[in-house]
């Protein structure tokens, strides 16, 4: 699980300014400024230029865009030249923990990046041909613990 802290400055609850460090997928960021919840609540806004920066999305007409998955955000997301990362993550199933007095965030992986291969746990569907020539399918160790070793001569 990924980790975000936010570091306070002499700009506490929140306020628009307030300087932050971003801890995400084995990466800090340092952020300039964030921003206050408009609606009094404990989500993060953050610069939508420092969005790429953060976690790799860009803000596109299309949405929320990462290499080829691209998420659609409503309009409420975005104020002026803010973003909000916290209403982002719940879009995309991101664990978020909060502790608002101490302006820290902590962000989990994004499931919708890391493939369904990790949300089902099983490989991919695997036939490969044995020393003698026989096709071996990964579907015939179903259930038991295997180690599979490949080697290439180029």
């Amino acid at each position: 699980m990924g980790a975000a802290a936010l570091t306070s400055t002499a700009a506490k609850g929140g306020q628009t300014g307030s300087s932050a460090t971003v801890l995400y997928d084995g990466h800090a960021v340092g952020l300039d400024r964030t921003s206050a919840d408009p609606n009094g609540g404990s989500d993060l806004w953050v610069l939508k230029t420092d969005l790429p920066r953060i976690n790799g999305f860009q803000l596109k007409p299309q949405g929320a865009c990462r290499a080829d998955v691209c998420i659609p955000v409503p309009k409420t997301m975005a104020r002026g030249t803010y973003f909000n990362l916290s209403a982002f993550a719940k879009k995309v199933g991101q664990h978020v923990v909060a502790d608002t007095e101490s302006r820290v965030w902590s962000f989990g992986e994004i499931p919708v990046v890391r493939g369904a291969y990790l949300e089902s746990r099983m490989a991919p569907a695997l036939t490969v041909s044995d020393r003698k020539g026989r096709p071996v399918s990964l579907a015939q160790f179903r259930g038991k613990k295997v180690l599979l070793v490949t080697w290439a001569s180029w």
